[in-house]
C-alpha cells in the first residue's frame, strides 16, 4: 500500500492522540476529555485514508458503500450509546469489544488468498484471524451471560482439557497452514470456525463473578488482532491503535486477575469461576440477622463523624446512583466526611462503579481505592454497602475453605458500624453466603436501593 507524506502526518497526529487520550484515560478527571482526544484522532485517521491514500485504483461505488456503512455505524453507535442503562453499559462494552474482534476475523478470511505464497504475512493473517475470531466468540458469550441469557457456568466433562486439546490443535494446524503454503479455502474456514468454538469453549464455563477479568482479557485480543491487521497493511497508526489496546487490556488483565486473587496462567487455562482446588463451598456460617429501619440508618448517619459507602452492582441494577450522590451531598452538608470506596472488581466490567458515580457528577476526590480506603475503616462510623456482597465478603482472609479465599476485599468489618441494603440474602456471584451479615455490628436494611435511598434522604432532611 501506498501512503503519502500528508497522510503519514495524519496517521503521526492520530497515534499521538492515541497515547495521549489513553494516558488522560489513567484519571477520572482527565477522562471524558482523553476519550474525546483520541475518538478525533480517529476520525481523522478514517477521512485522512479515505482522501489521501494513493494506490490502486478505487471503484467510487466502494467509496458510496464505505460512507453508507460509516453513516450507518455512526448513528447507530450514537444511538446505542445514548440511551443504554448504565446496568447494561458491561453488555455494550462486549458487544463493540466482539465488533472489533469480527472485524480483524473478516480482514483474515478476505485477505487470505491474496498473499498466498508469502509465509510472514500469512502468519500475520491467521495470528490476528485466530485471536480476533476468539475474542468476537468470546465477547458474544459474555454478552449472554451478562444480560441472563446464559444464567450459570457450562461446564463440559474435563472441560480444561477440553479447552487446552482445541487450543493447542488450533495453533498446530495454523502452523500447518503457515508452513505447508496451502491456499486451501476449506483449511482457512475450518481454522476460523474451530477459533470461534475455542472463544466458546474459553468462555463458556466462566461464572460471573470473573466477568471483569474476562471482559479485560478479550479487550486485548481485539487489540493485539487489530495490532495484526496495522502490520499486514502496514498501517502504523492501526498498528499504533491495537498495541495500546493490547498493552492496556492485558495491564488491566493483571490488575483484574490480582482484585480476584487469580494468576493469569489460572485465567486463561484454569477454570474461570470455580475456586483453585476442590470445590469448597466454604464453612457453615453461625450467628443471627440485625433487621434495621430507615429511621434507625438515619440517626446513626445524622450523628456521625465519618461516612464510607461502599457502591456495588445492586445499586447499578436499581439505578439509584442519583439518589445516592443526593445522600452524600446531604450529609456533606451537614458537615459529616463522606467518600466511596470503590472495589476494582465490583460491578460486571472494569470500573463499573466509577463509571456509574460519574454518571451523576460525583466529586473525583471522592472515591477512593481499595488499598488506599482500607486502612480507613477502622476510624469509620457507618460504612453503608449499597448491593455489594463478594467484595466485602471476610470471608476472603478468615475461610480458607471458601472459594474467594485469598481475594483482596474492601475490609468493612474494621468499621464501627455496617449498614448492608440488599433486596434479600441472596448470594452474590460467588454462590455463597457472606460473613459480614451475621457480624454483631452489621445492620441488614432490606429493600430496592432507589426506594430505601429516597426514604433516607427524606428522614436525613427532616433531621
Amino acid at each position: 500500500m501506498e501512503y503519502t507524506f500528508s497522510l503519514e502526518f495524519i496517521y503521526l497526529i492520530a497515534s499521538i492522540t492515541y497515547i495521549l487520550g489513553l494516558k488522560m484515560l489513567g484519571h477520572p478527571e482527565t477522562a471524558r476529555r482523553g476519550n474525546l482526544i483520541a475518538a478525533a484522532g480517529m476520525i481523522l485517521a478514517i477521512f485522512g485514508t479515505l482522501f489521501l491514500y494513493q494506490g490502486d485504483e478505487v471503484p467510487n461505488k466502494i467509496y458510496i458503500l464505505i460512507a453508507i456503512a460509516i453513516v450507518i455505524g455512526t448513528i447507530a453507535g450514537w444511538l446505542i450509546a445514548k440511551k443504554v442503562d448504565m446496568t447494561k453499559m458491561p453488555e455494550l462494552v462486549s458487544l463493540f469489544n466482539g465488533m472489533g474482534g469480527a472485524s480483524a476475523a473478516l480482514i483474515g478470511l478476505i485477505e487470505f488468498h491474496h498473499y498466498v505464497g508469502n509465509q510472514l504475512y500469512i502468519a500475520t493473517i491467521i495470528a490476528g484471524m485466530v485471536i480476533g475470531s476468539v475474542s468476537f466468540a468470546g465477547s458474544m458469550i459474555a454478552l449472554g451471560k451478562l444480560n441472563g441469557t446464559f444464567k450459570k457456568p457450562i461446564r463440559l466433562p474435563k472441560y480444561n482439557l477440553l479447552n487446552n486439546l482445541v487450543f493447542l490443535a488450533i495453533i498446530a494446524f495454523g502452523i500447518f497452514m503457515v508452513v505447508s503454503g496451502t491456499s486451501s479455502q476449506l483449511f482457512l474456514y475450518l481454522l476460523f470456525f474451530s477459533a470461534l468454538a475455542y472463544g466458546i469453549l474459553l468462555v463458556i464455563p466462566i461464572g460471573g463473578a470473573d466477568m471483569p477479568v474476562v471482559i479485560s482479557l478479550l479487550n486485548s485480543f481485539t487489540g493485539l488482532a487489530a495490532a495484526f491487521a496495522g502490520f499486514l497493511y502496514g498501517n502504523k497508526v492501526m498498528l499504533t491503535g491495537g498495541i495500546l489496546v493490547g498493552s492496556a487490556g492485558t495491564i488491566l488483565t493483571f490488575a483484574m486477575c490480582n482484585a480476584m486473587n487469580r494468576s493469569l496462567s489460572n485465567v486463561i487455562f484454569g477454570a474461570f469461576g470455580s475456586s483453585s482446588g476442590d470445590e469448597a463451598e466454604g464453612h457453615e456460617i453461625t450467628g443471627s440477622i440485625k433487621k434495621a429501619t430507615v429511621s434507625d440508618v438515619a440517626i446513626l448517619m445524622n450523628y456521625s463523624q465519618k461516612v464510607i459507602i461502599v457502591p456495588g452492582y445492586g445499586l447499578a441494577v436499581a439505578q439509584a446512583q442519583h439518589v445516592i450522590h443526593e445522600l452524600e451531598q446531604l450529609l456533606d452538608s451537614k458537615g459529616i466526611d463522606v467518600k466511596y470506596a470503590i472495589h476494582p472488581v465490583a460491578g460486571r466490567m472494569p470500573g463499573h462503579m466509577n463509571v456509574l458515580l460519574a454518571e451523576t457528577n460525583v466529586e473525583y476526590d471522592k472515591l477512593a481505592e481499595m488499598d488506599d480506603v482500607n486502612p480507613e475503616f477502622a476510624n469509620t462510623d457507618v460504612v453503608f454497602v449499597v448491593g455489594a456482597n463478594d467484595v466485602v465478603n471476610p470471608a476472603a482472609h478468615n475461610d480458607p475453605s471458601s472459594p474467594i479465599y485469598g481475594m483482596p476485599i474492601l475490609e468493612v468489618e474494621n468499621a464501627k458500624h455496617i449498614i448492608v441494603n440488599k433486596r434479600s440474602m441472596k448470594p452474590g456471584y460467588a454462590g455463597i453466603e457472606n460473613e459480614l451479615f451475621y457480624n454483631q455490628k452489621t445492620s441488614m436494611l432490606f429493600g430496592d436501593a432507589k426506594d430505601i435511598l429516597t426514604k433516607l434522604v427524606s428522614e436525613l432532611k427532616s433531621m
